[in-house]
């Protein structure tokens, strides 16, 4: 059977495509396995219409992921195949959808939604489409995890599907089926140039932190992993097989068990393949990392990692369901820095609940720490997170009424709630990125490190927006 998986442009003010997509790359791999025939047409790097993809692959069925900018575009790609092939069912899937599913499955141009995980799913579905069993707007559909709207109308959600318990099970992503050399790099501080050859990673997935802000509270709670002899198999495969330059792990939570990340690092060592940098793009707990846990995974290869530290105010803290006190970030950065690590620090501005004083305090704590790269974002609360149920429960005001404006790149408010104006959050985002990165003390450790001159163009893009962030405008999404 021939399988199409669609990932749709988003205008973003910065580039972001710079590695292919996981979840597809992880469909694309357990469709081949089930033995199809799969292409990815990824349209941020795709230079022929989908149209003319579609009219030459003619497709058995297609599946489309989507986050909350992008789901308008997804839509889009949905009407394309349908007016090229009316009779190929259209599955789509990812955080969005999986938060707000029947928005999607009331579309016409939709015949399925898949809710959270979605190996398992799309490969029932698959069979479904085989086996010509898709009769789904006639008859009862009894795969676990979809939402769709039956011939009368209704739309109906099939109960949850377990979250996959044993993640060794899963094939390796299929990075052969991307166009890999017209990807990028995955974050601008990597010892290489830009566009070296960049790979993503999984060794976990789920949280078992429900964080108000966070949409991986829309995905499994359950924590599970990898374990470090298959993450070990699949490194060396990026690094032997496909010529990995750096590559980033993108779990949420990967210290969760400090005892099986310490394994991990070990065996990356006695396989000599600590050569090559990785970083962890999300971050990880500051609660759980401490110095010989840091210095293990400097010594396995780990470049840099990230703190999610959001706020420097104790009660917006607790408010937000951290689960983390200002000390043990604290001792997270102490440690990162004695072993050698370089540090990203995630800065929220404008949670609910802040004013002037919260976030004066978020600048003043990120200066304090002095990560290498400090991430000023403004809040966004995204559909299925509990700023949402805030936002829309509590006397709130979303500001952007298009699914495409959801984009957290951009300095502009997105809600109002109390003294969280929308004057203020752009304000002090503004002059959270100005006081951190304009320091004399920052700007001659930026002009002293071999980086900024290897990635010249990139750094000077980057500076700008500091030195002038400002919004962009609506038009930055407009296809």
């Amino acid at each position: 059977m021939r399988v199409l998986l669609i990932n749709p442009r988003i205008r973003l003010p910065i580039a972001t495509r710079t590695t292919p997509h996981l979840g597809l790359a992880y469909l694309g791999a357990v469709s081949e396995r089930r033995g199809d025939t799969v292409q990815v047409f990824d349209e941020d790097v795709e230079d022929v219409p989908l149209s003319t993809a579609l009219r030459e692959f003619q497709p058995h069925i297609v599946g489309i992921t989507a986050n909350t900018p992008q789901v308008k575009p997804a839509w889009r790609a949905a009407q394309e195949v349908k007016a090229v092939l009316p009779h190929v069912p259209v599955v789509i899937g990812g955080p969005h959808v999986s938060a707000l599913p029947a928005e999607s499955a009331a579309r016409p141009e939709i015949d399925v939604v898949v809710r959270g995980e979605g190996e398992a799913t799309w490969l029932e579905l698959c069979d479904a489409v085989e086996h010509e069993n898709f009769e789904i707007r006639n008859s009862k559909f009894e795969i676990s995890g979809i939402s769709y709207k039956t011939a009368d109308g209704r739309v109906v959600h099939n109960p949850p599907r377990p979250p996959i318990a044993d993640l060794d099970s899963l094939p390796w992503p299929a990075y052969h089926l991307f166009k890999m050399e017209r990807y990028t790099s995955l974050q601008p501080a990597i010892d290489s140039v830009e566009g070296a050859r960049s790979f993503s990673m999984m060794t976990s997935r789920g949280c078992p932190y429900r964080c108000n802000f966070c949409s991986q509270s829309i995905m499994p709670e359950k924590w599970r992993a990898r374990s470090p002899q298959n993450v070990l198999q699949e490194w060396r495969h990026l690094v032997d097989d496909l010529g990995a330059q750096e590559i980033g792990l993108l779990d949420d939570s990967a210290n969760i068990q400090r005892r099986r990340l310490l394994e991990l690092c070990d065996l990356l060592i006695a396989a000599k393949l600590n050569h090559v940098p990785w970083i962890m793009v999300n971050g990880i707990r500051a609660n759980l990392a401490d110095e010989e846990l840091l210095g293990k995974m400097k010594a396995a290869g780990c470049k840099r990692t990230a703190f999610g530290v959001e706020t420097g105010d104790p009660e917006i803290m607790k408010s937000i369901n951290k689960h983390l006190t200002l000390d043990q970030v604290r001792a997270a950065f102490r440690a990162a820095r004695k072993v050698g690590m370089e540090t990203i620090g995630f800065f929220i501005i404008g949670l609910p609940g802040d004013n002037a004083r919260t976030m004066e305090a978020t600048i003043r704590f990120a200066i304090e720490l002095d990560p290498l790269i400090a991430n000023f974002s403004m809040m966004t609360p995204y559909p299925g997170t509990k700023v949402w149920e805030q936002v829309h429960t509590q006397g709130g005001r979303m500001l952007v009424q298009d699914w495409q404006d959801y984009v957290f790149f951009e300095g502009k408010a997105r809600y109002e709630m109390g003294e969280t104006t929308a004057e203020l959050q752009e304000r002090k985002w503004k002059e959270a990125y100005r006081r951190f990165y304009l320091r004399p003390s920052r700007v001659w450790r930026t002009l002293t490190r071999k980086e900024t001159w290897l990635n010249f163009p990139r750094t000077s893009r980057m500076a700008l927006r500091v030195i002038f962030p400002k919004p962009t405008g609506g038009d930055a999404h407009a296809r």
